[in-house]
């Protein structure tokens, strides 16, 4: 038998999404405003989705790409098959779907947190995640990408963020399950797992000395993540470059795993 690996004449570019059609959900701020950005900076077409439509409206009026604008709630069913249906009929179709909308609460305990909290973490995390899913898997074919915002809180757990580390850990799961029932269709399934990034939602914590030195202590890097060290996990995860990844997490979190 030859060792010998047949060398292609090309390779597909890693993060290489010109003219691919994707959906970024959460995407009026914060990180899902970045990958909105990133994506339509490298020539795709972005359907941005929000609850809020101005603010939907500015994020795309500064994308020098095409884009729509699609707000409602992710936790409507009626409303994830809505986007689904409009992408198609703007663009023809889905290439990749980043179910990326999130809530995190007030750091609380056990019995401080209210069975309603828990139950809207749950609601807008998972359920919001899994809503997304369902008609993103109607609309894409052979090579589409399916990419969840997930964090390392879902792996290791912090006092105080039991909710979010179980909504977090269950789209883990989530995604594996839709990995395995997708793959005979051709569409990809990973978790992009973003660390502690200087972002919006990380103030309270960035802006305490104690906990800001607790999670550099913790972080291998000995920094906080920058925009920019984001989005190319979902640049590659939504590329032809992936095409052989499912299933998988991609931590993204300076090696704060690590320590």
């Amino acid at each position: 038998m030859s060792d010998r690996i047949e060398v292609p004449e090309s390779f597909p570019g890693p993060g290489a999404v010109s003219g691919k059609r994707v959906v970024v959900t959460g995407a009026s701020r914060g990180l899902g405003a970045l990958i909105a950005h990133a994506f339509s900076h490298a020539g795709a077409s972005v359907a941005l989705v929000a609850r809020t439509q101005k603010d939907l409206k500015a994020i795309a009026d500064a994308l020098p790409g095409p884009s729509l604008v699609l707000s409602g709630d992710v936790t409507d069913e009626g409303f994830n098959e809505a986007v689904a249906d409009a992408t198609v009929a703007e663009w023809g179709g889905v290439d990749a779907w980043i179910c990326n909308a999130g809530i995190s609460p007030i750091v609380a305990g056990p019995r401080e947190t209210d069975a309603a909290v828990w139950r809207q973490v749950m609601e807008v995390n998972l359920t919001g995640a899994f809503l997304g899913a369902r008609p993103s898997a109607r609309v894409m074919g052979e090579g589409g990408r399916l990419i969840f915002t997930g964090s390392v809180r879902g792996e290791r757990p912090r006092k105080g963020l039991t909710a979010y580390s179980a909504s977090k850990a269950g789209l883990i799961g989530m995604a594996k399950g839709l990995a395995l029932d997708l793959a005979p269709a051709g569409i990809t399934v990973n978790v992009v797992a973003p660390g502690w990034f200087d972002s919006p939602l990380a103030d309270g914590w960035k802006n305490n000395a104690d906990l800001s030195a607790a999670i550099l202590g913790h972080t291998a890097q000995g920094r906080w993540g920058a925009p920019t060290d984001l989005a190319g996990a979902y640049l590659f995860l939504a590329s032809d470059a992936s095409a052989f990844v499912t299933g998988t997490v991609l931590s993204v979190d300076g090696g704060y795993l690590l320590v």
